[in-house]
C-alpha cells in the first residue's frame, strides 16, 4: 500500500511538471507558478519544490533564450539586474525568518489586481518608463528566491515596455537565466540541493523538455491579442492559487 501512494504522488508530481512547463512553453513564463503551489498542496516541502523548479526553470530559460537569442531586448534588461541581486540577496537571508504565508498572499492579491487591470484596460500605443525595473527587478528577485514565482514582476514590465510576444518569450527567458543562477548559487550554499532533490530533478528533466517543446509549437499559432489575453488569465488564476495556499 505505501508503493501505491508514492506512485500516485509521483504520478500528480509528473502531471503538474507537464502541465506547467506546456504553459512555459506557450507563453514564456508560468510554471513556477503553476507547479509550486500545487506541488505544496500535495505534500511537498516548500523547500524542495521550490529549488528543485527553479533548477528546471534555469535550463528552460537557457533553452529558449539560446533558441531565440536574436529577440532578446537587451536594453530591458540591464536596468533589471542590480535590483534583482539585491532582492536575491534579501530573500537569501530571510529566507528561514520571514511570514510565507503572508508574503505568498500579498504577492497572489497584487497579480490578481494587475491582471484584472490589464484584460480590463484599452490597448495602449507607447511603452512605459523604465524606473519600473526597480520594483520590478527587487521584487522578481526577491519573491522569487522565497517562492520560486517571482516571473509576475518581470512579466508586468516586459508588458509596460511592450514588447510584442517573441521579443518578450526571448527576453523574459534570459532575464530569468541570469536570475536563476543567483539563486541556483544561493540554494547551493545553504544546502537545499541534496541526493533525493537531485533524483527527482532528473525524473522531471525529460517531462519538462518535451512539454517545452510542445508548447513551443502551440506558441507559434497563437495570434498577439489571444497572447496578451492568455497570460491574463494565467495571472488571475495562478495570483488566485498563491492567494488561497
Amino acid at each position: 500500500m505505501p508503493e501505491i501512494v508514492f506512485d500516485l504522488h509521483l504520478v500528480y508530481a509528473v502531471a503538474i511538471i507537464a502541465f506547467a512547463y506546456l504553459v512555459r512553453g506557450v507563453a514564456g513564463f508560468g510554471s513556477g507558478l503553476i507547479a509550486i503551489p500545487l506541488l505544496v498542496l500535495d505534500g511537498v516541502p516548500l523547500s524542495t519544490a521550490v529549488p528543485m523548479v527553479v533548477l528546471l526553470d534555469y535550463l528552460a530559460s537557457t533553452s529558449q533564450g539560446l533558441k531565440s537569442r536574436h529577440a532578446i531586448v537587451w536594453r530591458e534588461i540591464l536596468p533589471l539586474l542590480p535590483f534583482t541581486l539585491t532582492g536575491v540577496l534579501t530573500a537569501l537571508y530571510l529566507f528561514k525568518t520571514v511570514d510565507a504565508a503572508l508574503l505568498t498572499k500579498v504577492m497572489g492579491g497584487l497579480i490578481i489586481v494587475y491582471a484584472v487591470y490589464s484584460l480590463l484596460a484599452p490597448p495602449e500605443h507607447q511603452s512605459h518608463s523604465r524606473i519600473w525595473a526597480i520594483p520590478a527587478g527587487g521584487l522578481g528577485g526577491l519573491v522569487g528566491t522565497l517562492f520560486g514565482t517571482g516571473g509576475p514582476f518581470y512579466v508586468v514590465y516586459l508588458h509596460l515596455r511592450g514588447l510584442d510576444k517573441t521579443a518578450f518569450r526571448a527576453t523574459f527567458a534570459t532575464i530569468f537565466m541570469l536570475d536563476g543562477a543567483n539563486r541556483l548559487i544561493g540554494y547551493l550554499a545553504t544546502g537545499l540541493y541534496n541526493l533525493e532533490s537531485g533524483l527527482l530533478i532528473a525524473l522531471m528533466l525529460p517531462v519538462m523538455a518535451v512539454s517545452l517543446y510542445i508548447g513551443g509549437h502551440i506558441h507559434l499559432k497563437i495570434n498577439q491579442e489571444l497572447f496578451k489575453r492568455g497570460i491574463s488569465v494565467l495571472l488571475v488564476a495562478s495570483g488566485t492559487l498563491l492567494l488561497f495556499k
